[in-house]
């Protein structure tokens, strides 16, 4: 979201504009920092500006959770649903999102869940979250043969240790989360990771073929 380039449409700005200032906002600040007047201070645009693209500041409100949904859980869902060829690439799938901020973005999933803890409405959305993604997590499991109760503990501790990393603020270098990413996969799968399908993960996220040790399975890549 902080990287749209949002076009001002005439004096008012535009929805994209406003809500990616909200957005801002909410990471930086949180969400008592969401406040019409002091987005359009920061944007240098009058607050009546504001009521062209949004009813009220719930209306805001509402449009930075849909962003949410849409981005952490609908992107989540899909990546538990892609092809793999085995458990192993399925999980490696699943681990795009912590490492591709267009699929997941930790910073806003920070966010939200601190927002939860001032608003009971958005500790429901979290709780609805939290299963559509364990179970979504789960059905990969199952997909791949593990039973239901197996599946289940699987994304669960899958799914708490993310949620872990993001609720620390966890800071990982690329080559260290590269180095630790197999040895997760053999812990949550009881899979080795094969180097074709490690060296299509490291693809897809720019992982330089030099900073690689080039082992086997298992080990660190």
């Amino acid at each position: 979201m902080t990287n749209v380039k949002a076009v001002e449409t005439g004096w008012r700005g535009s929805r994209e504009l406003w809500l990616t200032a909200a957005y801002d906002c909410l990471i930086d600040s949180g969400v008592d920092a969401v406040r019409i007047q002091a987005i359009g201070k920061r944007l240098d645009l009058s607050r009546t500006s504001f009521y062209w693209f949004f009813q009220d500041r719930e209306a805001l409100l509402d449009a930075l959770l849909e962003l949410w949904r849409e981005k952490n859980i609908g992107n989540l869902i899909k990546q538990t649903a892609a092809y793999a060829g085995s458990i192993a690439e399925a999980i490696l799938n699943l681990f795009d999102c912590w490492l591709d901020r267009t699929l997941f973005d930790s910073q806003l999933e920070f966010a939200v869940r601190s927002w939860a803890l001032q608003s009971a409405q958005v500790g429901v959305e979290i709780v609805k979250a939290d299963l559509a993604r364990i179970t979504a997590i789960t059905g990969m499991f199952e997909r791949f043969g593990f039973s239901a109760t197996d599946a289940d503990v699987r994304a669960r501790t899958i799914y708490l240790t993310q949620i872990g990393y993001i609720s620390m603020n966890t800071q990982e270098d690329l080559a260290t989360r590269m180095k630790r990413i197999p040895y997760y996969v053999t812990i949550f799968t009881g899979s080795v990771v094969q180097p074709q399908e490690l060296a299509r993960f490291h693809a897809r996220h720019s992982f330089p073929a030099a900073t690689r040790r080039g082992r086997k399975g298992g080990e660190a890549a």
